[in-house]
């Protein structure tokens, strides 16, 4: 009885038209005393009922796993989500209609039509997800509605498992250029070669996606089984630090064209590119939050940055202070690098005083946000010229970002003697 007042509810839309057309037929060839037209009545009711029996009579049990192809992608790549679909009763199902939960973000909600499933005898059938935007997004769960031959009842079964899709930002490949005081205090560089003793004495470490092909050292590769690379330099100190300025009142433009996007790209790329170099890296966020790679080690600090960031949320703070402050527990005689919004004097006296104080390289990565926006401008010019004057009259390098610029490019100008901001022509227009 359960079962049938559950099929009952389960009407679609054409049953139900159907159910109460019947009706309607019966009664009016009652009162007018028409078997034709009683007829058609009566067969109208038998059907929607001879759908809701086919529904209750049948007996099945699905198992539903889903896996994602991969379940790390970067932000304007697709994904590929497959379903198993397994039939552990006896009898063979009717119709039914597969339907999965996602986010709109991802793309439309996928459906899939299966006319018949054998017992014991799985399918997989996949779909796209099209992660546009970064974020980490809820897969799931999965609705499978049984439907009877007529499409007039729809009988649901629902999965409680769920998947998290993992959109990262977009991640530009950097050159490996020259910093020029990265690795000591006082603008000054530490860094040894430990090639200096021929071929046999070259350090080599592991090869990392995004090495130099050139820097494989064939002879160690051919000994270990893998591929090694060339470590030319060796620092004595190798710690460095990246300040992630998202503060939403600094930035501009909205979605993934946002000046906030482009800066978690650029965080996720120079931590990445870092990490790779030999670095001891940590995330800082103005917020405070932060991640290390040395707690974490190898590929590990990878997809933890790429997550963290992925998740990463505009936040209401007003002021870098709090940046400024975890960024000094760096330790000292490292690296510092700034990837800023609209800012004030005030906020840049304490990236001046942090690299008084800790004696470290400073690179400011300083985004032009008027430039993400056809708004009036609200940061005065003078104001930006200011705060660029003081942080490279402190030593720092300062790279300036307007939208549409290509971080790698900019990059690129470290390894140049000038002592002045680093601009470029811009190539890339936006879109």
């Amino acid at each position: 009885m359960k079962s049938a007042r559950l099929a009952l509810h389960s009407l679609t839309l054409r049953g139900r038209c159907t159910l109460a057309a019947g009706l309607a037929a019966t009664i009016a060839g009652l009162a007018l005393r028409e078997v034709d037209l009683l007829r058609l009545g009566v067969l109208l009711l038998v059907l929607p009922l001879i759908a809701v029996g086919l529904v209750v009579r049948t007996r099945f049990r699905l198992s539903c796993t889903r896996r994602l192809e991969p379940v790390r992608v970067p932000a304007g790549t697709q994904a590929r989500a497959v379903l198993r679909i397994e039939n552990v009763s006896r009898l063979p199902t009717g119709l039914l209609l597969v339907e999965d939960t996602i986010p709109y973000l991802l793309g439309g909600r996928p459906r899939v039509v299966i006319e018949r499933l054998a017992p014991r005898r799985p399918i997989e059938v996949g779909y796209h997800l099209s992660g546009e935007a970064r974020g980490r997004y809820r897969v799931g769960p999965l609705t499978v509605r049984l439907l009877d031959p007529f499409g007039m009842c729809e009988l649901p079964r629902a999965f409680t498992a769920v998947d998290t899709l993992v959109v990262t930002p977009r991640v530009e490949s950097l050159p490996a250029t020259s910093l020029r005081g990265e690795w000591g205090g006082a603008g000054q560089s530490t860094s040894r070669s430990v090639a200096a003793h021929g071929d046999d004495d070259v350090a080599t470490r592991e090869y990392r996606q995004g090495d130099d092909l050139r820097r494989i050292h064939w002879r160690t590769t051919a000994r270990r089984g893998e591929l090694t690379v060339r470590r030319e330099e060796q620092p004595w100190e190798s710690r460095a630090a990246v300040l992630l300025d998202a503060r939403l009142v600094a930035h501009r433009g909205d979605g993934p064209a946002s000046s906030l996007e482009w800066a978690v790209s650029a965080a996720a790329s120079i931590g990445l590119h870092l990490a790779h170099r030999g670095f001891d890296v940590r995330l800082v966020t103005d917020g405070g939050g932060e991640v290390s790679s040395a707690s974490l080690g190898g590929s590990g600090f990878d997809g933890a940055l790429l997550d963290v960031l992925a998740g990463l949320t505009p936040s209401s703070g007003t002021s870098l202070h709090i940046a400024a402050d975890a960024a000094r527990r760096t330790g000292g005689q490292g690296l510092v690098v700034a990837i800023l919004a609209a800012m004030g004097p005030d906020d840049a006296d304490r990236l001046v005083r942090l690299r008084a104080t800790d004696r470290s390289t400073g690179i400011a990565v300083l985004l032009d946000t008027d430039t993400w926006t056809a708004a009036p401008s609200s940061t005065p010019a003078t104001d930006r010229a200011r705060v660029i004057a003081m942080l490279t009259n402190a030593g720092w390098r300062v790279i300036e970002v307007r939208r549409g610029d290509s971080l790698a490019r900019l990059w690129a100008g470290l390894g140049t003697h000038s002592a002045g901001p680093i601009r470029v022509a811009t190539v890339d227009s936006a879109s």
